[in-house]
């Protein structure tokens, strides 16, 4: 931790890295499933769940969250939760999932995608579009409002979230009106200064990257467009709504947002750069951190001036 000056919250993490052993992944995830299911939402929340078609005859789970008394026609945020394309949500994201649908507040779509390697690209993303268009197609029995639909998502959540903004526009879908990107994947290539600085912090690292591309395209890109896997490399990011990107430090990860968010910009998307010091790659599952609870914060006030 002293080498690269990572705040003390997240001290616990030191030693942690994530496992991406394709053997020992349905293992990991098993246990991750156990622990989601011993989760017990807030007080004022209301959740349920429902089965739709997903990409290639396959299904999809979506977990809905919806604050008690919500009036009609509100808001709605599609997340996607992070987990190098190959791990299920952990009990973090669904706390913060509930977190935004309290304070935003707004009804959250929560997308259990099929993982990699088994479901490499373009399955997951996919997956992810396949969710967004249902929530459009019953904006009115959910009482959504389908001009106030975003889409957000954390680290390989990011990059599946930017790329659904991506197929919407090119899908010609009705518009989503604003992106949260935490931390995201956005480049398969590779080639930043933090990509080749940060090869050994905590929670994630530039090796472990380079596995989760390997796993996720495992395939090539022959079934879609590269953009949709690696959204740094679209041809153009006109037309797409503004954003929320949130950058941690110590995170091989970092440059590739950063430059996201400039070429978003340079393309006429109002962005809103939030850049976390002494943080690492996936910090918020440090949930009681003042460091976390003030980027929470912000989260939810970029959601509530999206939303109005």
């Amino acid at each position: 931790m002293d080498k690269y000056n990572i705040h003390s919250d997240f001290e616990p993490y030191a030693k942690t890295t994530l496992p991406l052993n394709p053997l020992l992944l349905p293992i990991l995830n098993k246990l991750i499933a156990r622990s989601v299911n011993k989760f017990n939402s807030p007080e004022g929340v209301n959740v349920t769940k429902e089965v739709i078609a997903g990409y290639k005859d396959g299904t999809v789970e979506l977990t809905i969250i919806e604050p008690d008394g919500i009036p009609k026609n509100a808001p709605c945020l599609i997340y996607i939760h992070g987990g190098a394309f190959v791990l299920k949500a952990a009990p973090s994201h669904i706390h913060w999932a509930c977190e935004y649908a309290l304070k935003a507040p707004c009804k959250v779509i929560f997308v259990d995608y099929r993982l990699a390697p088994k479901y490499a690209f373009p399955f997951g993303v996919e997956d992810c579009y396949a969710a967004f268009e249902w929530v459009c197609n019953h904006a009115d029995a959910l009482d959504i409002d389908k001009s106030r639909i975003a889409i957000g998502g954390d680290s390989a959540g990011g990059a599946l979230a930017a790329a659904v903004t991506l197929m919407a526009r090119d899908r010609e879908a009705p518009p989503i009106c604003f992106q949260m990107l935490l931390y995201p994947v956005t480049d398969a290539r590779q080639t930043t200064e933090s990509i080749k600085e940060f090869t050994d912090t905590p929670l994630w690292n530039s090796k472990l990257n380079k596995k989760m591309w390997e796993l996720y395209l495992k395939n090539g890109v022959a079934a879609g467009k590269r953009e949709y896997a690696s959204p740094m490399e679209a041809t153009s990011l006109k037309g797409l709504p503004n954003a929320y990107v949130e950058i941690t430090e110590f995170d091989c990860l970092r440059d590739e947002g950063i430059h996201y968010a400039e070429a978003l910009q340079k393309n006429g998307v109002e962005v809103e750069v939030y850049y976390t010091k002494g943080t690492i790659h996936g910090y918020d599952i440090a949930e009681k951190s003042e460091i976390v609870q003030e980027s929470v914060t912000r989260r939810i006030e970029a959601l509530r001036r999206a939303f109005k």
